[in-house]
């Protein structure tokens, strides 16, 4: 009888995902080369795009110096003996963990043993002998990198010392000599620089170098947020000089430089607060029966040399911050808001992507270039949807065109699998004195989305353009934003989830997930479980990010991606901008190296940021919510953890938290698989998405938390 081959089970790999199998080959075969193909083989995969994306793990893993390239496309484990690098992850009582890609777990570091490194640092480990069905425990040995040197906390004044007490996750505080508080007072905020940790020294020493203000204050605590993010809230003088050195006039040789645009119908639609005007979008009937439509990008490196002021200040900060309450731009207003911003009824210089679309929005034509505006009118979201409603109002025949457009390529991007999160926006109604009034919900509407597809059709044809390659043409070192598949574990984890709620989505490939992705999600509109599922598949998802290697970008379907649409707000775009302007003068390709450090920036830049402005909206909240305390709402869990549950008020989004050491009458265990806690005697369960009635028992705005009691029915 013969027996039947055991069929290979077909893996599921997104990026990190294969990093990891990867490394553990190579770790399992410390002394062998492996090339992709051997990989492949040893991986069991035999599809293109999976084999392509062995190429970027490879690269990434020799760049982070996991491997060492032997000979080309050849690679071997970089010894190290019983070290790994990582990043440290403190908890507040002292001890840490390290976070490693070379290890499958994260590695127990002692607070003795952590050497002085603090929350953040890229750190070398030691790793001790491990014992079996025991976490691997290691040593700090060297700090390779600090993370931070400087803190935001509260100031503390004795007689002879004073501490600040730092407002981020960490075991100690700072001690402040006398002599070095530079006009701190107690009570205050201010920011503290570390000047030196003694052996034997229980705190490091700091100084003052910045005194925000008093505790309290809306400008103190919103300077104390970027700060908290070391991000700034204001420009150097010299480089606000600089900037105001930029004339506004263009001078008349360069309009003879580039395809004038001034005579064809053109608008900006942005928000009605807005000030930095990156887009604008012009239209006109061709005489060969099609659309052509200009989406015109501000041109802001014209303006921003390389190796300048303004360069160096909008690469530190690599993109605007957006807190509750204000911009903080990353280039100084006399550029963002005024030289570079496609202001109405005025010329502007401009990089474009220019299509000819027919009336089912298929594009026959694309040009890219530097061009000249005058936009003939600026639209308020608002302003453009009533047009698109009503059918009536200024510029109405160039709106309606685009907007038909614009939801014929809307249609064909989901057909093609990209996946519509249109979440609901919650913004803060805030007075003059930052104070918060009440909540506003903004809905995506037609005129958002109008402006959308446009976008998206220029960054996806950009990409396309210097990115793929053809038989006559080498791809060149181009800037991507690229998203991985979703991890195929959390994916599977979040299909059990909604099970629950009678829903299901299709696992088996790429295009599956995102129809019935998409699926679910007009499904869940409207339903009180919405909120919930929705945040759910959004946290499934991988993060986007900037890279020189290209993997597609997943969520949108695209295969290839760049962002070139937002230059004002956004350092990324600039260098798209650079490079395309290089390649299409027919320049050679950049080294990537170089500027793949720069994608690497400006991603890390984009988390500091979106951290920060997530922290200005907790403030608001938990400030909002301080004049209801004592008083009862209907919620919805929206996160379970073992230290409590989080609860969303339908009211208002607002969110708190309900210790588990406040429910007393039971002993509640966490359930982490399937997002509930359950009572060890009652069996009491507590599930996230979860209807439940909470009272706010406290509020601490220093720490943005807010306290929940649970309510029962009758109370």
């Amino acid at each position: 009888m013969v027996k039947k081959k055991k069929k290979k089970k077909k893996l599921r790999f997104n990026k990190a995902g294969l990093k990891k199998a990867v490394l553990d080959i190579f770790y399992a075969n410390p002394k062998k080369t492996f090339n992709y193909k051997q990989l492949s083989a040893e991986l069991f995969i035999r599809d293109m795009p999976t084999k392509k994306l062995i190429h970027v793990v490879l690269e990434e893993l020799r760049d982070n110096e996991n491997l060492e390239e032997i000979s080309r496309g050849k690679y071997k484990l970089r010894s190290k003996g019983g070290y790994i690098n990582g990043v440290v992850e403190l908890t507040q009582q002292g001890f840490g963990f390290v976070i490693s890609d070379e290890i499958d777990q994260d590695v127990f570091v002692s607070a003795a043993n952590l050497k002085r490194a603090m929350h953040g640092d890229k750190v070398k480990v030691y790793l001790y002998a491990r014992r079996k069905k025991h976490n691997p425990e290691g040593e700090v040995v060297e700090i390779l990198e600090r993370a931070k040197t400087t803190f935001v906390g509260t100031v503390e004044v004795s007689k002879f010392h004073a501490f600040l007490i730092p407002t981020q996750k960490t075991p100690f505080d700072l001690f402040i000599p006398k002599e070095k508080l530079n006009g701190a007072k107690n009570g205050q905020k201010a920011i503290a620089k570390i000047l030196e940790w003694p052996e034997r020294a229980k705190n490091p020493y700091a100084e003052i170098v910045e005194v925000l203000g008093d505790v309290g204050e809306n400008e103190t605590e919103m300077h104390a947020i970027l700060a908290e993010f070391d991000l700034p809230y204001k420009f150097p003088g010299k480089v606000e000089k600089a900037a105001e050195q930029i004339p506004l006039e263009i001078p008349k040789e360069e309009y003879a430089n580039r395809r004038d645009f001034r005579k064809v119908p053109t608008f900006t639609i942005d928000p009605a607060d807005a000030k930095d005007f990156d887009d604008a979008l012009s239209v006109q009937k061709l005489d060969n029966g099609f659309w052509e439509v200009g989406v015109h990008i501000a041109d802001v490196t014209h303006y921003v040399q390389p190796n300048s002021i303004l360069e160096e200040e909008a690469y530190n900060r690599a993109t605007s911050v957006y807190l509750v309450d204000r911009v903080v731009p990353m280039l100084p207003e006399r550029l963002s808001n005024g030289v570079c911003s496609l202001r109405p009824n005025e010329d502007k210089l401009c990089f474009s992507a220019v299509f000819q679309l027919d009336d089912n929005a298929k594009v026959h034509h694309r040009w890219f270039g530097r061009t000249v505006i005058h936009s003939d009118r600026r639209f308020a979201y608002e302003e453009a949807q009533e047009v698109i409603e009503t059918g009536e109002g200024d510029m109405k025949e160039e709106i309606l065109t685009l907007d038909r457009l614009a939801k014929e390529l809307r249609n064909q991007r989901f057909q093609n699998g990209s996946i519509s999160f249109d979440r609901i926006e919650v913004k803060f109604d805030i007075d003059e004195d930052g104070k918060p009034l009440g909540i506003i919900f903004k809905v995506s509407k037609d005129a958002n989305k109008l402006i959308e597809e446009f976008m998206l059709l220029a960054n996806k044809y950009v990409a396309e353009f210097i990115g793929k390659p053809t038989p006559n043409k080498k791809a060149k070192t181009f800037v991507y934003r690229i998203h991985d598949k979703p991890d195929p574990d959390k994916l599977d984890s979040f299909n059990h989830f909604i099970k629950r709620f009678g829903y299901g989505i299709q696992t088996n490939n790429p295009k599956a997930v995102s129809d019935s992705m998409n699926k679910l999600l007009t499904n869940v509109e409207g339903k009180k479980e919405q909120n919930v599922i929705e945040t759910l598949a959004i946290r499934t998802m991988a993060r986007a990010e900037y890279s020189t290697r290209n993997i597609g970008h997943y969520g949108l379907s695209f295969e290839y991606y760049t962002h070139f649409t937002s230059p004002i707000r956004r350092y990324p775009d600039m260098m798209v901008h650079r490079l395309l302007a290089r390649y299409l003068d027919g320049g050679r390709s950049v080294v990537a190296q170089k500027w793949e450090e720069m994608c690497k920036h400006s991603s890390d830049m984009e988390v500091r940021a979106s951290n920060a402005e997530r922290s200005s909206v907790k403030y608001k909240q938990v400030e909002f919510m301080s004049d209801h305390v004592g008083e009862e709402f209907k919620g919805v869990i929206s996160g379970v953890t073992d230290w409590g549950i989080y609860v969303e008020l339908e009211e208002n989004k607002c969110e708190g938290m309900v210790p588990l050491r406040d429910l007393t009458d039971d002993f509640y265990e966490f359930d982490e698989k399937n997002y509930c806690i359950i009572g060890s005697h009652t069996h009491k369960r507590y599930q996230l998405g979860d209807e439940v009635n909470v009272e706010i028992v406290r509020t601490n705005l220093q720490k943005k938390q807010m306290d929940f009691r649970l309510v029962e029915d009758g109370e």
